[in-house]
């Protein structure tokens, strides 16, 4: 009797746990079969990986123009004070590092700037 009632338990679980998901959306499709299968809604990010990657390119070439406006040496310099500074601008300064990236975009920003 007491695996009966575990089965019995496990399977109420099961149905809670779908009826909770479907409460937030649900889609039905037809099978090949004629029988209509209903689905919890899955969900999606809110944050596309095409805004991830825009935010990167404009993060990137604010630095290069950081840089090319004022010169690689000032900006290393100011990079150096903020590694000595608390937590939070140590980890400002990991973010603000000279990156191959924002250097050559500097390097060609810098001619268009003088």
């Amino acid at each position: 009797m007491g695996e009966q009632s575990n089965n019995f338990y496990a399977r109420l679980d099961r149905l809670e746990r779908k009826h909770g998901a479907m409460s937030r959306g649900y889609t039905a499709k037809v099978r090949a079969d004629g029988l209509i299968v209903v689905a919890p809604r899955r969900v999606q990010s809110r944050i596309s990986g095409r805004s991830v990657i825009l935010f990167v390119a404009a993060f990137l070439l604010f630095k290069g123009f950081l840089m090319a406006a004022l010169g690689f040496g000032s900006y290393d310099h100011r990079v150096d004070q903020l590694r000595a500074g608390t937590g939070l601008e140590k980890a400002g300064a990991f973010v603000m590092q000279r990156d191959p990236v924002s250097q050559f975009l500097a390097e060609n920003i810098g001619p268009v700037l003088r």
